[in-house]
């Protein structure tokens, strides 16, 4: 196989000819942190670092900042956390004793970049053991100023991310102020005046209709391209496309309705889950639903945006109010219809209201959308640097 000029072949895979290949046990040093009962803690400002990271705070630390910890068992196994001053490490984690002269923060991304899913020494219950670990091949740039290069390109990164979670945080706090004003009528919009008035939703819709779920002993049923929706895929969304799809003969057989663009669903069974209670959404591709879904159609009085906002501002609360059942807490047909649901004096403001709230929508997912690509940037960043393929030094 040709090799690239200026580049080697290793076990690791290509790397520059100047990069070093050493073992992880020879580029770190790395021990398992120390038990910290809850009631053995104590107040102060000393970060606690567990192996998802910051976990509370004591007054005494046992590790220097920076520092770098290493997830050693559970959910967080294998994952890499920074801290900038000094620390206690917990035993949840492996921390850095040792940084052998390298630069700590480069560490940090480094031992990101592996999948330590491969060295695993627990078994079922996933734990990360420190000399199991230790003999991993790495390979590292040749000079201090490389590994600083690499670490604050990644940093500067990992700062644009941070000030994108801040504005986007922000911004979903003045969209929650702006539901709170808009949609109870203490503030108006300019143009708008009248009294608010309180009505059952019985009284401001056409009818409301539940679905259901195809035999599923009949496998063509669920071969087809007719979507449908479950509760679990109403996320305060609109819905394009469904994990499960049906065949126009499951439709016809089990007699359920294609709701058209547009229509608004709200999770019905279930709402005893805080993931569930209060959950909607809005079709966004003609689509059937199961029975865990409600699809409401407005009458002329209500607007369906509207219907959308009131509930995402007021569903949780009403479901702990109107939902019944012992085990499973769950709205039929007859108590949807007694839901109340504050409304101004015309449809023409509901229109304004829903138009606010939905370019306030629209600012936050343009947000979210430039965040997911920043991440995926940072994923390709890591790939390229750590790896020699690109060279900042």
């Amino acid at each position: 196989m040709d090799v690239k000029p200026g580049y080697k072949q290793t076990e690791v895979g290509l790397i520059p000819e100047d990069w070093k290949l050493k073992t992880l046990g020879e580029f770190i040093s790395l021990q398992r942190g120390h038990d910290l009962t809850e009631r053995d803690r104590r107040l102060g400002e000393v970060p606690v670092m567990g192996s998802a990271g910051q976990n509370g705070v004591h007054d005494t630390a046992l590790a220097k900042g920076p520092g770098v910890v290493l997830g050693r068992s559970g959910a967080s196994f294998g994952q890499a956390h920074f801290c900038e001053v000094d620390f206690w490490p917990h035993n949840t984690a492996l921390y850095v004793t040792d940084f052998h002269g390298n630069n700590p923060r480069f560490v940090f991304y480094f031992l990101r970049s592996i999948d330590f899913s491969r060295h695993n020494s627990g078994g079922a219950q996933q734990s990360l053991n420190r000399n199991f670990i230790a003999p991993i091949a790495v390979a590292l740039p040749p000079t201090k100023a490389e590994q600083r290069a690499i670490a604050s390109a990644l940093g500067d990164v990992d700062a644009l991310i941070a000030a994108l979670d801040r504005l986007i945080a922000k911004k979903c706090d003045i969209k929650q102020a702006a539901m709170q004003k808009l949609l109870t009528g203490k503030g108006r919009l300019p143009g708008f005046g009248g009294e608010w008035k309180t009505w059952l939703l019985g009284e401001v819709i056409t009818y409301c209709t539940s679905g259901a779920t195809p035999y599923r002993g009949h496998p063509d049923y669920y071969r087809g391209k007719v979507k449908w929706i479950t509760s679990g895929e109403l996320n305060f969304n609109r819905i394009f496309d469904t994990i499960e799809h049906i065949s126009d003969e499951a439709a016809q057989k089990t007699n359920l309705k294609v709701h058209p663009i547009g229509t608004f669903l709200m999770a019905i069974t279930g709402l005893e889950a805080a993931g569930t209670r209060g959950a909607c959404g809005i079709v966004g591709n003609p689509a059937t639903t199961n029975q865990s879904c409600m699809a409401i159609y407005p009458s002329s009085k209500l607007k369906t945006e509207y219907l959308y906002y009131y509930y995402v501002f007021r569903g949780n609360a009403l479901a702990f109010r109107f939902c019944q059942g012992t085990k499973q807490q769950s709205y039929t047909a007859k108590l949807v219809k007694l839901l109340p649901i504050d409304m101004p004096p015309t449809v023409e403001e509901q229109a304004a209201i829903a138009s606010v709230l939905t370019d306030m929508d629209a600012e936050i997912a343009a947000l979210e959308a430039r965040r997911k690509k920043t991440r995926a940037l940072k994923q390709g960043m890591m790939q390229e640097l750590l790896t020699g393929r690109i060279r900042l030094a």
